[in-house]
């Protein structure tokens, strides 16, 4: 008489077994650090963001305006209704060439340019500049 045997045998089970214990973690690994780093984007978007709006603040005053006035790095300062997120600013006297000039305060010699840098650092500590020139038209 013979049997119909349909269905695996026990060492084709722990061959499938082995198999997708080897496998997994290859598949998965990836899958998680993808998943982990998904957010990233989205901060350096934001981040861009708040530099681009300080930016369009300090960019609406005048040339001879005090909120221009050459100014040394500030400290970081936390940015309201944006938890995580930090940003500093600083003004200074440049050349035609867009070099500081002196120290950058305190220059005589300049040529009517100030440059103004605005940076952000976003919740993992990453930094975001945004660059911009303002000049004195007599």
């Amino acid at each position: 008489m013979r049997m119909n045997n349909r269905g695996f045998t026990l060492i084709e089970i722990i061959i499938l077994i082995v198999m997708a214990a080897v496998l997994l973690p290859a598949i998965i690994i990836p899958f998680a650090t993808g998943v982990k780093g998904s957010g990233k984007p989205e901060m350096a978007t934001t981040a861009m963001f708040l530099a681009h709006q300080r930016m369009e603040e300090l960019m609406k005053y005048q040339y001879r305006n005090s909120a221009l006035d050459p100014t040394a790095m500030t400290a970081y300062a936390d940015i309201p209704g944006f938890s995580g997120y930090q940003w500093r600013w600083e003004i200074l006297y440049v050349d035609s060439d867009f070099n500081v000039v002196g120290d950058g305060i305190l220059a005589t010699n300049h040529r009517g340019y100030k440059r103004i840098l605005v940076r952000v650092r976003d919740p993992e500590g990453t930094e975001y500049d945004v660059y911009s020139v303002v000049t004195f038209f007599p």
